[in-house]
This record gives C-alpha cells, structure tokens and sequence, in this order.
C-alpha cells in the first residue's frame, strides 16, 4: 500500500461539507468515489480539517491509501478527470510515509473570512463572502480582535455541537484588513473548535457596525457562555487556507 498525499481546492457550496454526511453530498465522498473509478479499490478520505455546508477550500490537506502501481502524477490527473462537473480538484499530488496523518501530524491551520462591504449586489462572488452593506470599521475591527489572541477558553465561541474535548485553544493569530470594499480576517491556529472562526467574524462585524463596543469582544470571551455570543457569520466567506506540517518548518 502507498499513502498518498493530496492538495484539495474546491467550492464548498453544492456540498453539505468536507466529511461523509448521511443527509447530502460531500467533498469526501466525491474524492472517495473517483479514487474507487481510478484504483478499483475502497479507500478513506482523512483530512487536515472539517468544512461546514458551503465552506470552501483554497488548499485542504488529504491522504488515502492504495495498492495499485500509479504515479502521483498520474494519480492527480485521473482524479481530477473522474471528479468533473463537481467543483473540486486536487492541485498537488505526492507519496508520503506511512506515518504520515494529514489530521494528526497537521501543526497549525489557517482560514481567511472575507466580507463584501458594499450595498451593491454581489455576482461574481455569490456565495464566496458574506456581503455586509454598513461600512465597517476594520481598524476597530482588529483592534478587538487582539483580545482573542493567545490560549483561552473559547466556549462562547464554540458551537453548541462541538465535540472537541475541550474548548481551550490558543490562537496565534486573528488581524483584520481592508482590501478595497472587501475585509479579510485571517486566523491561524494549531486547531480550532467548531464554528470558532465564523463566531470570532460575527462579533467583529459588530464591533465594525458600532453596534458593539471594542471591549465587548474581551467581554464575551470572559463570559465563557454561548449565549454571550451577538452574532454567528455565514459559512460561504469562510476559506480553509492553508495547513502546515513539520517538513514545512
């Protein structure tokens, strides 16, 4: 058997997420499903991270196994032959050690939110950031985010559906930008609890609206309750970005 590593790119919106879901389509089962058309063999899909419905990937981290005699070259091309219409494709391909876990040898994760803000309708980015028309504040916006920076106890933030262990994580990073009539908020972290970014992006919009005050971010991190939370943004302006491991140091 060879464990091969793969690059996912792909449109979360046609899916019910990255992982098996009983209920919907799911990036998973299209990448198992044309390993199955390219090897003739049942293989599982592991991956750096999970996606919610309409969450979208610019470079999601993967591996399976498999016991025919293909190069990753090939393996990549035939894939991505076997995955068309659907709005996936892997955009590197290569063989790992069989130590190697895409989940559990991952060192940190990395996402992007992007925010439209403008009143226009949005077209080419339907379904690619979450279009919010009062101009925002993105200065206020990163300045209550540095609250959230370092190890804390993120249950405010964390879904009610979370099956994380715990809900201490530390973040290593959470900034805020304004790129024209877009605000991006990247995330960084070795691991995140479920919902934890599109949490985090909602109570900053309110803080970019006016609606709440810079402090009021600090505040609900400290309430340590869901129900301090003011707002849960979408999940189609959420972007897993990136996952790094050892031999990326």
């Amino acid at each position: 058997m060879t464990r091969f590593a793969i690059t996912l790119e792909f449109d979360g919106t046609p899916f019910m997420g990255l992982q098996r879901q009983p209920h919907g389509p799911s990036v998973q089962q299209c990448v198992e499903e044309a390993a199955k058309a390219v090897t003739g063999e049942e293989v599982t899909l592991h991956s750096a991270g999970r996606t919610d419905t309409g969450v979208h990937a610019l470079a999601m981290r993967s591996h399976f196994d498999i016991g025919k005699d293909i190069t990753p070259f090939r393996l990549m091309e035939a894939l991505n032959a076997h995955l068309r219409p659907n709005p996936i494709a892997v955009i590197a391909c290569e063989e790992v050690d069989d130590d190697w876990h895409a989940r559990f040898t991952c060192l940190g994760r990395r996402y992007l939110y992007r925010i439209a803000n403008r009143r226009a309708p949005l077209t080419l980015n339907l379904n690619r950031a979450w279009q919010v028309a009062q101009d925002l504040d993105a200065a206020a916006m990163h300045r209550a985010a540095q609250a959230l920076v370092g190890n804390h106890d993120f249950t405010t933030f964390r879904s009610v559906q979370c099956q994380a262990a715990s809900p201490v994580k530390t973040l290593d990073l959470l900034n805020v930008e304004r790129i024209g009539d877009e605000v991006h908020i990247h995330a960084a972290a070795r691991s995140f609890l479920h919902h934890q970014v599109r949490s985090m992006v909602g109570c900053l919009a309110l803080v970019g609206m006016g609606r709440w005050r810079e402090e009021q971010v600090a505040e609900a991190l400290a309430a340590r309750d869901r129900q301090a939370l003011g707002l849960n943004a979408p999940p189609y302006g959420l972007y897993f970005v990136e996952a790094t491991y050892p031999e990326d140091m």
